[in-house]
């Protein structure tokens, strides 16, 4: 499934893992940020979130490092969205 299907599903829940000063300098409308050094102690709260999951960050790196952390707790249907103004871009379109 694409970024544009992901972003597509009634239930995704978009998640920013960037610091609290980056998502305020923008983010995707409707985006939690959840910064990437949380992600590993509050993974139970990822567990709650409709799916699927998509992460986010500035350019996809950590979104990718939070995606292998919630997977390796056994999470499902978690995936790397990239960088924020791509998720942005791809929403808008979609």
């Amino acid at each position: 499934m694409d970024l544009k299907e992901l972003l597509n599903q009634p239930n995704a829940t978009l998640v920013d893992v960037r610091e609290p000063y980056e998502y305020e300098e923008g983010h995707v409308e409707g985006a939690i940020n959840i910064p990437l050094g949380e992600v590993q102690n509050r993974a139970a709260e990822f567990a709650d979130m409709p799916r699927p999951l998509i992460l986010m960050c500035r350019s996809g790196g950590r979104s990718g490092m939070a995606t292998k952390i919630l997977e390796a707790k056994g999470q499902t249907e978690v995936y790397n969205g990239g960088g924020w103004e791509v998720v942005n871009e791809a929403k808008t379109e979609g």
